[in-house]
């Protein structure tokens, strides 16, 4: 896309202040490279790095952490040297968000890069200030002509195999962060709070794997503060920092923020936990959720409170944030010939019509944190995702995904495209009527990949209610293969900004392409 502006990523001036910040006062492991403590005594001090989410072509959400009690400040600029800087007064971090924080940035320029830093100052004297940390975004363009490109995964941390620093640590970030992407897609999965994180791990060839290990990784998460333990764990990483000082993000959320297969209103039956009832775990989590991740509808937006959101990326596309976990009724085998609240819930899905149906976006690309067609159990009886296993008419969860195929194909909505992540292997399905026990819909790509940092698993079967065809797949032929013998997986998503099309690449760790597929706007037969 030759129109779009790119910034040489590797070295970065601005990203690389950034980073070498981030290590100071909280004595962070450092993974992958040496950074020196910038800390200043008695001042607030940015350890954990900045984050930027949900930018439109005018708008961002700023995030920080202090040690302390402190004042953000947020400085914006067009250039690396800050003349004429534009400056945002944030809140006050205090121990009721765990001293994290957001400031909203608007009126900001279309198409453009934007450098900014993030200062803490003392609340008594805001003349004693902490060492500023840097951080770039692009902002959405508001031409066609420049295009977008995204990446996007999922499952971070997860069957015990955390931050090794024999490897380098999440190594995966940095490639990524080198690819230069609009903003990063994590499909659910951002941390497991039901997985703890051990000293060290045998591995079947006889190597160990090391973690970086931390109190709140010792167990489940149950209180408050053990859930803001493990959203803070990801962010030892200095290949993450780095990722999120000059990637934006857009995050969703699925079972392991809170625990495996988790649905409201259960009780657990597990000894490991204390607090058996989920719903008390699922608010904690979403409490801390809010607190360590840019996510608009969570601070203070119209309607806010909620994960599930439209993301606005300029005239190619808007990106559909779901969540099928929030609102979903109880895992189970999936048989009811009569379901209003699916996997979405009545009000999420009013929603999603809603929205999709004044899109005018070319293409319209749905983040599912779980996958359609692939049948995921729970259990010997029940099932976790939308497929039971049954080919036949939709029962269960089904039927609200049936309702919403055919919602998209009577009002002629065009450019629907399915990313998820959930399965920990990379696939694409493609889903047709013709091939279906449900046929009332338009044909539609559903494209799977991760994880960047968890055990990788068989593939799953196939559920033909809604016709799918698995174009590609690869996964390993046994349960949990470690991050040291599996590459990490991601996808790619480039919309060419002359013709409109939209390329899919699945990606692994190392550079290679697995598998591409070019889609043409407008199109309802490919």
């Amino acid at each position: 896309m030759p129109h779009r502006p790119r910034i040489p990523s590797p070295d970065r001036r601005t990203v690389l202040r950034g980073s070498l910040v981030a290590t100071a006062a909280l004595t962070l492991p450092v993974v992958g490279a040496a950074a020196p403590a910038f800390a200043r005594s008695g001042r607030p001090d940015a350890a954990w790095g900045v984050q930027v989410g949900d930018v439109t072509s005018s708008s961002a959400l700023v995030w920080v952490r202090s040690d302390r009690p402190a004042r953000m400040v947020v400085e914006t600029s067009a250039t690396e040297s800050f003349r004429r800087a534009r400056t945002w007064h944030g809140p006050l971090l205090g121990p009721g968000t765990d001293f994290t924080g957001t400031t909203p940035l608007y009126g900001l320029p279309p198409g453009e890069q934007v450098h900014y830093r993030v200062t803490l100052a003392a609340p008594d004297d805001p003349r004693r200030t902490g060492e500023p940390v840097y951080g770039t975004f692009r902002t959405a363009p508001a031409r066609r002509r420049d295009g977008v490109r995204f990446l996007w995964s999922g499952d971070i941390a997860g069957q015990g195999w955390g931050i090794n620093p024999d490897i380098g640590g999440y190594r995966v970030y940095d490639e990524m962060r080198r690819l230069d992407p609009d903003f990063f897609l994590c499909s659910g999965d951002n941390i497991y709070a039901d997985g703890v994180i051990e000293p060290s791990v045998a591995l079947p060839d006889g190597r160990v794997w090391h973690n970086v290990t931390t109190e709140e990784k010792a167990k489940v998460a149950e209180t408050l503060a053990e859930y803001r333990g493990n959203f803070r764990y990801n962010l030892l990483d200095e290949n993450l920092r780095r990722f999120n000082a000059q990637v934006p993000s857009v995050i969703q959320w699925d079972d392991h923020e809170v625990r495996n297969n988790w649905y409201p209103g259960q009780i657990l039956d597990d000894v490991r936990y204390t607090e058996k009832n989920v719903d008390v775990l699922a608010a904690r989590s979403m409490r801390a959720f809010g607190e360590y991740f840019p996510v608009s509808t969570l601070h203070g937006s119209p309607g806010g409170d909620r994960v599930h959101r439209v993301v606005r990326h300029g005239p190619l596309l808007d990106l559909f944030v779901l969540d099928m976990r929030t609102f979903r009724n109880a895992n189970s085998p999936g048989r009811q010939p009569d379901e209003t609240t699916g996997i979405l819930g009545a009000e999420q899905l009013a929603w999603l019509k809603r929205e999709l149906s004044k899109s005018r976006a070319v293409w319209k690309v749905i983040a599912a944190d779980m996958p359609l067609g692939l049948v995921v159990a729970d259990g010997t009886s029940n099932f976790e995702a939308v497929a039971q296993g049954d080919p036949g008419a939709p029962l269960g969860r089904e039927l609200q995904i049936a309702e919403l195929l055919r919602f998209i194909k009577h009002r002629r909505i065009t450019g629907t495209v399915w990313l998820t992540a959930d399965v920990h292997y990379t696939s694409a399905q493609h889903y047709a009527p013709e091939r279906a026990a449900f046929k009332d819909f338009a044909p539609f790509w559903e494209f799977v990949t991760g994880p960047l940092a968890a055990g990788q698993f068989p593939s799953n079967a196939l559920d033909g209610t809604f016709g799918p065809a698995q174009v590609f797949v690869q996964a390993p032929d046994r349960a949990n293969v470690s991050p040291m013998e599996t590459p990490a997986l991601f996808g790619e998503v480039d919309i060419d900004g002359d013709s409109g099309e939209l390329t899919v690449r699945l990606r692994e760790q190392g550079g290679s392409v697995l598998f591409s597929k070019v889609l043409q706007p407008g199109r309802v037969d490919q």
